[in-house]
């Protein structure tokens, strides 16, 4: 392996040589990919969650598990439309030459809306294996796969964006 002899560019406009247009496309371009995966993620996990409701079953949960499965329809609904928000907010200002905002706003968004995926996500994995376990282990899992979730969602990114910034270790990628 040899050494780097120049260092990392710090503008990816200078490194990939992207006008502000091609670089909001691009930006643009990955965003809808990643929002599409967290949009058929909770879109499942909610459709599952309203039939709940319908089962036989349901009428049997207690009060604390009832709530807990209100607060996660809510929160589901709440993660749907955040991470569903980016496209209405592209299709609204399109053609008003507003593409490097609209991909910051939309960021923004998805970023919520995966925070709300995680909040939903915990809510029902709580609410499942309380019925399933019928004990408090259930929080003990769930509290684990919280933490992991935030790991691999949110401090593993943030560490990679840490080490990317100081030019350690890689290309400095797009």
């Amino acid at each position: 392996m040899t050494a780097r002899t120049s260092p990392v560019p710090r503008d990816r406009d200078e490194e990939w040589h992207e006008t502000e247009k091609q670089r909001a496309d691009r930006r643009w371009t990955e965003l809808l990919q990643e929002v599409r995966v967290a949009q058929m993620g909770i879109q499942i996990l909610l459709g599952f969650l309203l039939s709940v409701a319908f089962t036989e079953r349901f009428t049997e949960i207690g009060t604390v598990d009832r709530n807990i499965y209100v607060v996660t329809v809510v929160l589901g609904s709440a993660a749907t439309g955040t991470l569903i928000a980016p496209v209405a907010l592209h299709r609204f200002v399109t053609g008003h030459r507003m593409k490097p905002q609209t991909v910051e706003w939309a960021s923004r968004l998805t970023i919520v809306g995966l925070v709300l995926l995680l909040c939903t996500v915990t809510c029902a994995l709580l609410l499942i294996l309380r019925v399933v376990l019928d004990n408090g282990m259930a929080w003990w899992i769930v509290g684990a796969l919280f933490l992991w979730f935030v790991a691999c969602w949110f401090l593993l990114p943030a560490w990679a964006r840490h080490v990317g910034a100081n030019g350690i270790g890689g290309d400095g990628g797009r």
